[in-house]
């Protein structure tokens, strides 16, 4: 099997397309074409970890974060980033990051962390907006049903936890064809009138291409009439953050003791606890600092994140408490979601997680 049908796949449950502005996801090094010997998953591609994929004939690294993140002008060796390009090219490893794209998917960074712990009820803390676009387009009413079938295996109509939403109505429409035309239905050089049904369903503007492909396709028209809407609505499954429940309100301490118990943590750090039962709480894995009104305005009783400043402590104002338990905790498990998903659609390969730590900080 070669890569480039791998990294097809995850970019089908993982697009590229919602990933931040900022970020450097995809394939950062190797060639897509050869076949695969193996795929080792990480949070970091460091050159440590690249070696584990030698040892273990893994020629694909999938790595959360972009080991190619700010502009290179050098490849000298100098830095663990330009040391682990040279020894992934040298050895013909392909390494890709799933990166901020893996934060923002519903069932990605934040889940993970929320299924740790135990919450239920989740949902976008903070979800995206300008995702979502709507196509319409006319048809035959006799056509209508095969239309909506192709657009749906294409990837529209989906809205939330459903499948093949759309909205339909009857109408009639009309048109003359030309000389040079070979009319699905009425004959050339006479207005036709058919009856014939609009059909609405929503997509993400990724699979834009794709969706189109499938209509010109599937219509039985030579010339199609469509239109595509931009739609400034929230994507419910597209977003930073996650905020769950659990199923009984715990205190504050109870709390602190099972996230560091289920979270495998050395410590956490914390805001003054507020006297307030914990059962609401908003997720962010990484650096999340940026979400603290987000969780407030959520009514979250703790948040958990990492990479809190000193001074962002006192943005809690004792209306939150705020659990800081580092970068590399909080994504420690992130290696899992990609695991198991590719375990449930590929047996042709070995997918392994790296057992090499790449943690920067430790604890006296």
């Amino acid at each position: 099997m070669k890569i480039k049908e791998l990294l097809t796949t995850l970019e089908e449950f993982c697009p590229l397309n919602y990933q931040e502005s900022y970020d450097n996801c995809g394939l950062l090094t190797g060639d897509k074409e050869k076949n695969i010997t193996g795929v080792l998953l990480c949070l970091d591609s460091t050159e440590d970890v690249l070696k584990e994929a030698v040892k273990l004939k893994c020629n694909v690294v999938i790595a959360h974060h972009p080991i190619l993140f700010s502009p290179i002008k050098k490849i000298t060796g100098k830095t663990y980033s330009e040391k682990a390009i040279i020894y992934a090219i040298k050895h013909d490893l392909c390494i890709y990051a799933m990166h901020t794209n893996l934060d923002n998917i519903r069932v990605g960074v934040n889940n993970k962390i929320a299924q740790k712990i135990g919450l239920t009820n989740l949902s976008i803390l903070s979800p995206k907006y300008g995702i979502l676009r709507k196509l319409v387009t006319f048809c035959p009413v006799s056509n209508a049903n095969e239309l909506r079938t192709a657009l749906f295996a294409a990837g529209a109509g989906k809205i939330g936890n459903y499948d093949e939403c759309s909205f339909n109505a009857e109408g009639t429409g009309t048109f003359k064809a030309g000389k040079n035309t070979n009319p699905h239905v009425g004959v050339k050089n006479k207005q036709h009138r058919e009856k014939e049904e609009r059909i609405e369903t929503l997509y993400p503007y990724h699979i834009e291409n794709k969706l189109i492909q499938a209509l010109l396709k599937a219509h039985p028209y030579e010339e199609v009439a469509y239109d595509i809407y931009p739609l400034e609505i929230p994507h419910p499954g597209v977003g930073s953050g996650i905020i769950g429940e659990f199923k009984k309100a715990l205190n504050e301490k109870d709390f602190l003791s099972l996230l560091k118990k289920n979270m495998k943590l050395s410590c956490v750090r914390y805001t003054p606890l507020t006297g307030k039962k914990v059962k609401k709480i908003a997720i962010c894995g990484g650096s999340g600092s940026f979400l603290l009104p987000n969780a407030i305005n959520s009514g979250a009783d703790a948040f958990v994140t990492a990479d809190f400043k000193y001074h962002q402590f006192f943005d809690a104002e004792g209306k939150i408490l705020i659990t800081d338990i580092g970068h590399y905790e909080s994504e420690q498990f992130t290696p899992e979601i990609v695991h198991e998903f590719l375990k449930e659609k590929f047996t042709t390969f070995a997918t392994r997680i790296s057992k090499t730590s790449t943690n920067p900080v430790n604890y006296f």
